[in-house]
Order: C-alpha cells, then structure tokens, then sequence
C-alpha cells in the first residue's frame, strides 16, 4: 500500500499493483514455498505425541531444479519433465519464461526481443575473427 498526497490533502492510501494474487500465486510457483512444523503434545513433563510436518508448494519446474522428490512411479523420461530441467530466463520485454540458450542466442518465443548477443551474430553472419584477436566478451547485455 502506498500513501499519496496532493496540494491541500489528507493523506490517501492507494494499493499498488504489486501484491495481486496473480503476483503472490506466481512467486510462489516460481520460486517454491517450504513449510516445516513440529508438533509435540506434552503432559507433565512427559511428551505424548510428536508430528513433524514438511510440506512444500512448487511448479514443477521449480521442484525438478531444486531435487524435490516426486511420488514414486512419476515418469521421469517424458518431454516434459526434460524441459522442466532445462534452464530459464525471463525476457526483460515481456516478462515470459523462455530456454535460456533460446532466449540468448536467438529470440524471444513470446514477443520477438532479441538480445544483443543475438543481433551481433545476425548483423554479421559468417565472420571469422582474425588471427590473434581476442575472442569477443562472455558478457551480454540483455537490454536490447
């Protein structure tokens, strides 16, 4: 929430935009939630009764990058479950996942944004570096 002011106001609270549940729900997809509890129930000194709860809440890309377990018999050999491991950038344009190798070295499925990576080899095809240059720089900008 943020508080706004105007010549002669009283103060107003506006929301942002910024913590909609599509924003909430996303992160939580993305970047994985984990929950740990211990429950024990004691009577005098005397403990009666221990749970320990563990529960976590994850896209499956996110539990497949980190090794969460899945169920046993979960088919691990499917085109899917391949592209949940392969690795992700979000376009600065559009905001959209996409294959981190796609996104830099070609384009942007989604919108069309290419990097400058891209867009250095696509202005010059087919150019070798001299003898005895430096390779160009591993660093690449990805603001366009």
């Amino acid at each position: 929430m943020t508080v706004r002011s105007g010549p002669g106001d009283a103060l107003e609270p506006r929301r942002s935009r910024e913590g909609t549940l599509d924003n909430v729900i996303e992160t939580v997809l993305d970047k994985g939630l984990v929950l740990n509890a211990d429950i024990m129930v004691s009577v005098g000194g005397v403990e009666l009764l221990g749970i320990r709860i563990r529960a976590a809440l994850a896209s499956f890309d996110t539990a497949a990058r980190y090794g969460l377990e899945f169920p046993a018999g979960t088919d691990r050999d499917t085109v899917a479950w391949r592209q949940a491991l392969e690795r992700k950038e979000t376009c600065p344009s559009c905001g959209k996942s996409s294959p981190a190798a796609q996104l830099l070295e070609e384009y942007c499925p989604w919108c069309g944004w290419q990097s400058a990576q891209a867009l250095r080899e696509a202005s010059a095809p087919g150019l070798e570096p001299a003898q005895g240059a430096s390779p160009p720089d591993e660093d690449v900008d990805r603001d366009g």
